[in-house]
């Protein structure tokens, strides 16, 4: 039997990194202190994020070397016990106790002798012991394929008595592979996994060879970050002659200062603490640490952390563990909240056992959510894949696909795995895809007038599919005159779609634009729209510089690209196409694998981004794009207070953009760096507000999609094999304008009717609602992959009350404005709370 660490990373483990409020912009380079002075600066060696480095190829975009240790500990399960609803002990040894035994050929099977015992079928682990738990890791049985588990759920409890809700569903894939089903991290003794269905349909049965638990992966869950106003630091002991090592260093927001023990003359010996004065009483449930960036003398290993009112009487510690020695941002999280105004760190041991040092360059707190102020996230659900690529379809559907394998690509082998997510039911279904001859990943995706799905290049370059949401099936399209991989495209005011760059895959050469006919099923050459205007000057050259650009479709098949590069371009598409310049993005830089959001009608905001597509720091900044007729008008609005490459955008019915994940420093299939805290921004005031905390990292090959019921899906990341940052998951972020402050659903409006399948554009609707409300919105259904979706789009719309609880609503009458294709239809109340929407197809 391997040891337990290496069978740990043997397994495609969840990592998440806490960064809270600290991520503004870490470099890459790790410091070397002088010999004999822990807190001095030195030569800076090639960056070494998470021991993980990463080559290059011209088809496969940059792929991992090798997996990287996973943040969230493995448990010990000394002492541990097992229990299941039932057990086979006659026809064979399946007892419950095998999950814990170590040995994988030993199994828990559910009773199959004499009358099998029905599904669901579960299995409950007492840790004898409290301990934050992330994740279980489940191992199927490696003797045969019966009884692999397919939907779960997972449970927790302190008790045994007292379950509550699941904090994860899903399916799993049919498949041998070790399984890590995340969920919010949380203090708890008895964790409880349910199997609902067998994987492949085959009995009323369930195995497990093996089971383990994940710890504290360093993210506090349902947190926001304390505001540290008016806050002070003191240390046990502090460096102030060889360097300003002070305590205070710590909350001044720099992470180029920091804290160190005395080092000069003789070293204070280990322990060393610090101590945050908050000055008044609060609720903190983690505390989250930043490593010195500048070297890795006095990393914080072993820690403790106590809390005390009055800074003199500190408890029994909130929470202990080991630090990885490396320069990622750490968390702690408190097996319970704690009511304090001190909070202490204790350190016991260096990291790196390289001496009697601690350092810390920053320090913050995080306390409970507030539902009505920060939103709340639902249970993490499971998908069978990694879902890299989404479209939200009619009768409260997510499409989701990777690529040929449920978690890692490569090639081109003309077949997709696919999943849908039923939203009103949670169950997630599998579908492999062969008839298309099209392995999707990376693609560009247009959502088409009809409501179907276009889907084009990426692995087989010069492919394009069709997916139709009303038959649930996938058909094969002309092929493209320009193979591409991560192209961008949006659909034409004319219902035509169209595509430019995507020098990911394919012959080199300038991925000039060209159009798909819905009447002719062809693809049609511009040549007068080449890329080159449109490329960043990112030092890759072409194969990164032409991806994932930010295309706004407006009247009379024009298009506006207004990013990532900082030259914005207008685009015709007549006849063989033109380019022009449209001026730059005010003073931006070139943003690649930032996005921009259509928030209101020829209405833009820019987030994030980096100059180079990874390993350059990303940016905080954000910008609204006005059109009106040609002229395009730039302007930095307020900063995120994130910085954020490969992050998510959406727009919500009330012309709010919520932001989810990203990286400070952009790696791709790395969780260093990342931005655990969505924020919110206000067009009436140009600020971003912060978010509760997501409890899994969603950075390179993460979505997010508005769901239409007003709340949001975010989810995937990873897709890179064998390592440790597959996240094949997700969860419905729900907005506090659905929320009252304890986190009860506020009242909402509801569409009655008067809602037809389908509208021309320029018509009116006379809609019914259970009451009065103050407006009515378009959101049209969105796609989204690579941080990129140029189908998300708010058409605020003209209404007139006809009668109690009855509105004439006018649709626009250009389809520059409110493109062809599905749309949500929302009314809001005065207060900005929107309806579950309505769909309706605008032609």
């Amino acid at each position: 039997m391997l040891p337990r660490r290496i069978r740990a990373r043997r397994f495609p483990l969840l990592v998440a990194f806490a960064l809270g409020s600290l991520l503004v912009g870490l470099t890459p380079w790790l410091g070397v202190a002088s010999p004999g002075q822990p807190g001095g600066r030195g030569p800076t060696p090639p960056p070494a994020f998470g021991q993980q480095t990463a080559k290059s190829s011209p088809h496969h975009g940059v792929a991992p070397a090798n997996a990287m240790e996973p943040t969230a500990p493995v448990l010990d399960r000394t002492g541990w016990t097992a229990t299941a609803s039932d057990e086979e002990t006659v026809g064979e040894n399946g007892r419950a106790a095998n999950v814990l035994d170590g040995d994988t050929a030993t199994i828990w099977h559910s009773r199959w002798t004499g009358t099998p015992a029905p599904l669901p079928h579960s299995i409950t682990v007492d840790m004898h012991r409290t301990a934050v738990v992330s994740a279980l890791v489940y191992r199927p049985r490696a003797s045969g394929a019966n009884g692999r588990v397919g939907e779960y759920r997972i449970s927790v409890s302190a008790d045994g008595a007292n379950w509550g809700s699941p904090v994860a569903t899903g399916t799993l894939a049919d498949d041998g592979s070790a399984k890590t089903l995340g969920f919010a991290p949380q203090g708890a003794r008895f964790v409880r996994l349910t199997a609902v269905t067998e994987a492949g349909n085959r009995g009323p049965w369930t195995s497990a060879a093996e089971l383990d638990l994940l710890g504290d992966p360093g993210t506090p869950a349902a947190t926001v970050d304390l505001p540290r106003t008016g806050w002070t630091a003191t240390a046990s002991d502090e460096e102030t002659v060889g360097e300003n090592g002070r305590a205070a260093n710590v909350l001044d927001g720099d992470a180029a200062t920091m804290w160190h023990s005395r080092w000069s003359g003789t070293p204070a010996p280990l322990p060393h603490s610090i101590t945050v004065d908050m000055h008044r009483m609060a609720a903190v449930s983690a505390l989250v640490y930043q490593p010195r960036r500048d070297g890795t003398n006095g990393r914080a290993g072993a820690y403790t952390i106590t809390t005390s009112a009055d800074g003199t009487t500190f408890g029994t510690p909130v929470a202990t563990g080991t630090w990885r020695d490396d320069d990622t941002v750490k968390a702690a999280t408190f097996t319970r909240p704690a009511k304090a105004r001190y909070i202490r760190l204790t350190v016991t041991r260096e990291a790196g056992d390289r001496g009697p040092w601690t350092s810390a360059a920053e320090i913050r707190l995080s306390g409970p959510a507030t539902p009505g102020t920060h939103g709340s996230w639902s249970r993490i659900t499971g998908f069978p894949l990694v879902p890299v690529a989404t479209a939200v379809l009619p009768g409260d559907k997510l499409l989701a696909w990777s690529a040929y394998a449920v978690d890692r690509f490569g090639g081109s082998n003309g077949y997709t795995q696919t999943a849908i997510l039923d939203l009103k039911t949670g169950r997630v279904t599998q579908r492999r895809i062969d008839g298309t001859g099209h392995d999707m990943f990376c693609p560009g995706i247009a959502m088409l007038a009809d409501g179907r799905v276009l889907v084009t290049g990426g692995s087989n370059a010069q492919k394009a599919s069709i997916y139709d949401p009303a038959t649930d099936a996938w058909s094969a399209t002309t092929d493209m005159n320009i193979a591409r991989g991560y192209q961008s495209m949006t659909l034409l005011s004319t219902g035509e779609a169209f595509v430019l760059g995507g020098s990911w895959s394919g012959a080199t050469g300038d991925k000039a634009g060209e159009v798909w006919s819905p009447v002719t099923r062809t693809w049609r050459k511009l040549p007068g729209v080449p890329a080159a205007p449109a490329l960043t000057a990112d030092p890759a050259g072409a194969y990164r510089a032409d991806n994932h650009m930010w295309l706004y479709a407006t009247s009379a098949g024009r298009v506006l690209q207004l990013g990532p590069s900082k030259q914005m371009n207008w685009i015709t598409t007549a006849g063989n196409g033109s380019i022009t310049s449209a001026g730059t993005r005010a003073d931006s830089q070139d943003a690649m694998t930032g996005n921009a959001v259509a928030y209101d009608i020829g209405k833009l905001l820019t987030l994030g981004g980096s100059p180079a597509y990874e390993k350059s720091p990303a940016t905080r900044r954000a910008y609204t794009v006005s059109i009106d007729g040609d002229q395009v008008r730039s302007a930095r609005t307020g900063d995120m207070r994130h910085a954020r490459a490969f992050g998510n955008s959406v727009v919500l019915p009330d012309g709010k953009v919520a932001v989810f994940g990203g990286q400070s420093y952009p790696v791709p299939f790395s969780d260093a760096t990342s931005v655990l805290t969505p924020e919110l921004w206000d067009p009436a005031t140009g600020r971003f507000t912060p978010l509760a905390t997501m409890a899994i990292p969603r950075n390179y090959h993460s979505v997010a999609n508005l769901l239409p019921d007003g709340r949001i899906f975010s989810g995937g990341g990873g897709l890179c094999g064998d390592c440790a940052t597959n996240h094949a998951d997700g969860a419905v972020f729900t907005p506090p304008y659905l929320l009252n402050a304890d986190g009860s659903p506020k009242p909402r409006p509801v569409i009655t009717g008067g809602v037809p399948p389908r509208a021309a554009a320029g018509s009116s609707l006379t809609v019914g609602t259970g009451g009065p409300v103050a407006s009515f919105v378009l959101m049209r259904a969105a796609a989204a992959t690579h941080s990129t979706d140029n189908d998300q789009r708010r058409v605020p719309l003209t209404s007139t009350a006809t009668g109690t609880g009855t509105y004439a609503v006018s649709i626009p009458a250009d389809k520059g404005v409110v493109l062809p294709g599905t749309y949500m239809l929302f009314a809001l109340d005065a207060q900005g709370v929107p309806s579950i929407a309505r769909f309706v197809t605008v032609s």
